[in-house]
């Protein structure tokens, strides 16, 4: 892991990109198409992606005849089953323009807790990255209970690019960047950069999308990119249509700047 500034986003060598469910599904399937050109972009140039991908549930709800992101565990599992396929289905089918092979890693928080399956979850990683193959990992949906559930993607792709050591982490979502306040609410100011360890005192975050499919929000992706961040790997937040010109290094969005003296691997 290099501790990466941000104008050296091209020279990274290892970066994770989480995506939400309201950015892929719905009337936004077809922002895959564009995910992957920018992810095919960067994987040709040879850096090492790893894809976090939510919109399983999403994605699988249409075929169990259901409008509205189902509230209880056994119906989530049901949508998560049927969508995964079709999921990685949606990407695979992308990236075969650029001949890209997508491997799919499904995990629970407690894989992350054990150090036996947290070392095998990263040894798989590694070498799928090291065959040029696109890792696409998700929360295990299908199995993972209330107790230990990541709770939102956001959160596991920080997790993740602290168990690879990701040089960084983008989080993409619906919004270009971070901002003091609800972007729509008058006086809302975008925040350019975070510096290490920096308190973001007196910030007004949302706590949930809009869209009724996704469980993230602004407060989610703070913290997750605080995880990160304290762990050495940097962090970008940013719009998934501007996710080309966040793997270019263009100055977009909100960066978390990675601590020079890691804290070590955060437990969920």
């Amino acid at each position: 892991m290099n501790t990466l500034a941000r104008g050296d986003v091209q020279s990274a060598a290892r970066i994770v990109v989480k995506v939400g469910s309201s950015s892929i599904s719905g009337a936004n399937a077809g922002q895959i198409a564009r995910l992957v050109d920018a992810i095919a972009e960067a994987h040709g140039r040879g850096t090492e992606v790893v894809l976090v991908s939510s919109g399983a549930i999403a994605i699988g709800m249409p075929y169990l005849h259901l409008s509205e992101r189902p509230t209880d565990l056994a119906t989530q599992q049901a949508a998560a089953s049927v969508g995964q396929n079709l999921l990685i289905f949606r990407y695979q089918d992308s990236l075969d323009r650029f001949g890209i092979v997508a491997g799919q890693v499904l995990l629970t928080a407690g894989d992350l807790e054990n150090p036996a399956h947290r070392s095998n979850a990263r040894r798989a990683m590694d070498r799928l990255l090291a065959l040029r193959i696109l890792p696409i990992v998700n929360e295990n949906d299908t199995v993972a209970t209330h107790e230990i559930r990541f709770g939102d993607n956001d959160r596991l792709a920080a997790m993740v690019a602290t168990l690879i050591q990701a040089d960084l982490l983008v989080l993409l979502s619906d919004v270009d960047a971070l901002y003091t306040k609800p972007p729509h609410l008058p006086g809302a100011e975008r925040i350019d950069h975070v510096a290490a360890g920096e308190a973001l005192a007196g910030m007004e975050f949302g706590t949930a999308t809009g869209s009724g499919v996704g469980t993230g929000g602004a407060s989610t992706k703070v913290s997750a990119a605080r995880i990160a961040a304290d762990a050495g790997t940097a962090v970008l937040v940013t719009a998934t249509g501007l996710v080309a010109e966040a793997l270019r290094g263009e100055h977009i969005g909100t960066w978390f700047a990675p601590a020079t003296t890691p804290s070590g691997h955060p437990l969920p």
